[in-house]
């Protein structure tokens, strides 16, 4: 069942496309099919991040079934269903792939898969011995994205863009994806880093290889949201989020749409979100719930729901925020203190932490963690800015009246 699944017709005329219907074609004609079959499986998976369409993740898990039946142990369909799982958040899964995987062999994709299991399920001590061993089996660019975002969720923006650099210099025209991947990361770390001309820089790189690369189009847009070109802002976000509908990118549309003033556009765009949110992007749909105020049970219960599954830092945070929004704000700390553990910069969970430590009468740690997300605060969406804001100054308003009035009488 799975082999004439995985060998379903497949229209198209791009060049994955093409090389799908190609490597159909072989398996079906060669008298050892296997080699075929696994390469029909990664071009599913190669098809599936072009395409922005999870369906050909299945077909590449039917591919490794298919070829599990001949030999169930054979550490090649392993490998690419540990992948399909990663995809499909089953970090637990994926993890136990993974150990049998470098128990067979010494392999860096291996290593690779593990490091994301691990990192995803929020063992980062256990991700930076996989991803180490990963770098010193194959120094490549695959190894050496995982190495830069490890040493950005570590708080070492510099080192993360250094070893960035390397990534994007590594980068082939026979894995345009990952290049592409590699190039946005480190605009975003230069991003972060207040070094604007070379954020545009990398970024103008990346759309100039693929104009209607998502994750691209969306840092270009918070890019201008960060210099205050509001109107400029709108057209490369929602290019992002036509061809790639995830929460992440209809949340920054809609934020986009609400500060030019287009507010009905907005609406329509947040609605089809909270149809879909919930089971397309768990951990983004809770923080866009509690960001607005919505439904802050559901929130709650569907980070919850996440963070059995993917128990890292932004599901930590997503749930405290939930939790903040549901007004359970001793549990929310607990979550954010899990969440801010690693030293990440990142401005909206210093927003997060610094709002919700002002909410526990905490006010002089939630000045701190404010005064953090005000030095980044160009990477945060308006309506994230506009809560920085406002809390930044009801603080000051508390500490002047403080300041008239010590005794609170």
């Amino acid at each position: 069942m799975s082999y004439k699944i995985a060998m379903s017709p497949h229209a198209g005329a791009d060049r994955l496309d093409r090389d799908i219907q190609t490597a159909q074609r072989r398996v079906r004609e060669a008298p050892e099919p296997r080699p075929f079959l696994e390469r029909l499986g990664w071009l599913y998976v190669a098809k599936a991040r072009a395409s922005y369409d999870p369906g050909f993740y299945k077909l590449a898990e039917h591919c490794a079934l298919a070829l599990e039946v001949a030999d169930p142990k054979s550490p090649e369909p392993l490998l690419l269903r540990g992948h399909v799982l990663i995809s499909f958040h089953r970090f637990a899964e994926a993890e136990t792939i993974a150990n049998e995987l470098v128990k067979q062999r010494t392999l860096p994709f291996d290593y690779g898969l593990l490091g994301d299991a691990l990192m995803e399920q929020g063992r980062l001590a256990e991700a930076v011995a996989a991803y180490q061993r990963m770098v010193d089996l194959r120094p490549d660019l695959q190894s050496y994205s995982r190495v830069a975002y490890m040493r950005w969720l570590k708080g070492d923006l510099d080192g993360a863009i250094d070893v960035a650099r390397m990534a994007a210099r590594a980068a082939s025209p026979l894995d345009p994806e990952s290049g592409l991947w590699s190039l946005t990361r480190l605009a975003l770390y230069y991003f972060q880093a207040g070094s604007l001309a070379d954020a545009e820089t990398a970024c103008d790189s990346a759309l100039r290889f693929s104009p209607d690369y998502p994750a691209a189009l969306l840092l270009r847009s918070r890019m201008l949201l960060g210099a205050d070109r509001i109107t400029e802002a709108v057209a490369p976000v929602q290019r992002a989020a036509e061809i790639n509908p995830l929460p992440e990118f209809q949340w920054a549309l809609a934020d986009t749409l609400r500060a030019a003033g287009r507010l009905d556009e907005a609406a329509k765009v947040e609605a089809n979100l909270k149809q879909t949110g919930a089971q397309s992007d768990p951990r983004t749909f809770a923080l866009f719930l509690a960001t607005r105020g919505e439904q802050a049970e559901l929130a709650v219960q569907v980070a919850q729901r996440e963070l059995q599954a993917r128990a890292d830092i932004f599901t930590h945070d997503a749930l405290a925020w939930a939790l903040a929004a549901a007004g359970r704000h001793d549990e929310a700390w607990l979550h954010m203190e899990k969440a801010l553990a690693e030293g990440t910069m990142d401005a909206r969970l210093f927003t997060h932490a610094g709002v919700l430590a002002a909410r526990l009468g905490r006010t002089a740690e939630g000045g701190s963690w404010l005064t953090k997300a005000r030095g980044l605060q160009r990477t945060l969406l308006p309506s994230e800015r506009q809560q920085l804001a406002a809390t930044l100054a009801a603080l000051a308003t508390s500490r002047d009246a403080r300041s008239i009035n010590p005794a609170g009488t």
